[in-house]
């Protein structure tokens, strides 16, 4: 070997070691930046106090839960109340995520962890948004396949069927170069207008007179009583015509703990509800509350209320009266189960013995 095969052998033996070290320490740091993100917060820069709309998109569902004057509301519902409870939980929980471990994941893999963008055919993860009262973005996460775990050997499964979540592939939005795990699932997390609603809307209290008025006029009853401590009585009742105790329990107290699935706004220009039942409640209060029912479909009744106070009624009738006028402008869907209680028969109040003399006298 001369002299300059030596030097030459020398040059490319130096050039080997430093493309060496230079991969070595790009996978170091890289390893350390991943090692040291474990534990870490996923957004920490996330102010929560700041945070004025939330998006969600997730294939073609979107929505929008926005904050107007110090309330939050869903805008796919007509900017009705939201669920504000559920609301914080989902700031908190967002703002306390810790990552477990950090996967390098090429973009050919994304795919499988359901981490392609929001608009893709398939496998797309569910984007979520956090922006100011502006519109600029906080912070965006986009959430992908659930993390499943194998239970232990000796632990007890019954009830179990496989594997089970106990997390979840995420990423810090389009662009990010690693793919993280969560330890939580957010099985919270729906894009689903109706799991967002406050469902605390109207609600009847100190009823005086309940009635409920049927398309078959020999259906329909009214119930009164003149104090809160008095016996309800059937009005206009017929000769041989007795309220059964045990039937008007149900009956008595409509819309005191309300429920309903899903809500619609009113449209000004659309038809009006065709009702095929109305109950109407006052209280003692003063106020009127009046529900037109629709006819039930899917176990649920679409329905729409107006209320108003009458002129003998006290001055804090006016405060609870502004109160519930703000659920006046939405129909609901009420389940059927809710309301099948209160919109019994006349002949469903009775007791059983009066209905058959009844019965026999009209022969």
């Amino acid at each position: 070997m001369n002299r300059k095969q030596f030097i030459l052998l020398l040059v490319l033996a130096v050039l080997i070691g430093s493309a060496g070290l230079i991969v070595y320490q790009h996978n170091h740091a890289g390893w350390e930046s991943a090692d040291t993100s474990i534990g870490g917060k996923l957004l920490p820069g996330l102010a929560i106090n700041d945070v004025a709309q939330i998006h969600f998109q997730s294939g073609t569902n979107s929505l929008l839960l926005g904050r107007r004057d110090n309330v939050w509301q869903v805008q796919e519902r007509g900017n009705y109340p939201a669920n504000f409870p559920k609301i914080s939980d989902l700031l908190l929980k967002f703002a306390d995520l810790k990552i477990i471990q950090n996967e390098d994941v090429g973009p050919s893999q994304l795919a499988r962890l359901d981490l392609l963008p929001p608009g893709a055919p398939s496998n797309a993860a569910t984007l979520i948004e956090f922006k100011d009262q502006t519109g600029k973005t906080l912070a965006s996460i986009l959430l992908g396949k659930k993390h499943l775990k194998q239970p232990a050997a000796n632990a007890d499964v019954s009830g179990m069927d496989g594997d089970w979540p106990d997390g979840r592939f995420v990423t810090t939005g389009p662009g990010a170069s690693s793919v993280a795990v969560i330890s939580d699932p957010l099985d919270i997390v729906l894009p689903q207008p109706d799991q967002w609603l406050n469902k605390d809307f109207i609600s009847i209290e100190k009823p005086s007179i309940i009635s409920v008025q049927f398309s078959v006029a020999t259906n329909s009853w009214k119930l009164i009583r003149t104090s809160e401590t008095n016996e309800w009585e059937l009005a206009d009742a017929g000769a041989h015509e007795m309220l059964d105790p045990s039937k008007i329990y149900g009956v008595t107290s409509p819309f005191s703990s309300p429920t309903f699935d899903d809500v619609a706004p009113l449209n000004p220009n659309a038809q009006p509800l065709a009702s095929n039942t109305i109950l109407t409640v006052e209280t003692f209060e003063g106020l009127i509350y009046v529900a037109s029912f629709g006819a039930e479909k899917d176990g649920r009744y679409p329905v729409t209320f107006a209320i108003s106070a009458k002129p003998s009624a006290p001055s804090t009738a006016a405060v609870k009266l502004a109160q519930a006028n703000q659920f006046t402008r939405w129909l609901y869907y009420v389940p059927s189960y809710s309301v099948d209680e209160i919109l019994k028969s006349r002949n469903q109040l009775l007791l059983q013995e009066t209905n058959s003399v009844t019965a026999a006298s009209s022969k």
